[in-house]
């Protein structure tokens, strides 16, 4: 069962950080592997909203989808992802963005496991890798949307497995 957890510092407020992750569409320009994410349905219900989503990834010749809950909490700056069904026995996903001086900490975890052995074996070494990624890939997107700031980064981080 792979599980990785970072903590990234960013020179953009927790905000904007929560803005850039929350914006589901574009995540096949953003991310490694996502070749496509389908919003199914999406509910307000007291300030957050809860999407239904389906997201599409692919290293070359598989591919898979994915359909997963996504609460979006914009008070709390937080985001948390429930798989629904897909190639997963489980996958636990949740983002979590604290202003700090001069930016914001992005808290990044994830926890999965592939249904498959042979997909676990093919995939499981080139998603470990792009998930690891994820956070780099936000602050980049973050950076094209609010601008280069003059604030530097550094990165902290934990993982488990």
């Amino acid at each position: 069962m792979p599980n990785f957890e970072m903590t990234r510092r960013v020179p953009f407020t927790a905000k904007q950080m929560f803005a850039v992750v929350a914006v589901l569409l574009n995540y096949n320009e953003i991310l490694p592997l996502c070749e496509g994410l389908t919003v199914r349905s999406r509910e307000e219900q007291g300030g957050d909203s809860i999407l239904i989503a389906t997201m599409s990834v692919g290293y070359r010749a598989i591919a898979e989808s994915f359909t997963s809950r996504v609460t979006l909490k914009p008070d709390a700056n937080e985001i948390a992802v429930a798989y629904l069904d897909g190639p997963f026995t489980h996958l636990d996903n949740r983002w979590r963005f604290s202003d700090v001086p001069g930016g914001s900490d992005i808290h990044f975890f994830i926890d999965y496991a592939f249904a498959s052995r042979m997909l676990a074996v093919v995939m499981g070494a080139v998603f470990d890798k792009a998930v690891r990624r994820y956070t780099e890939a936000f602050e980049e997107r973050a950076r094209a949307v609010y601008g280069k700031p003059s604030a530097g980064t550094t990165v902290a981080s934990r993982n488990g497995g």
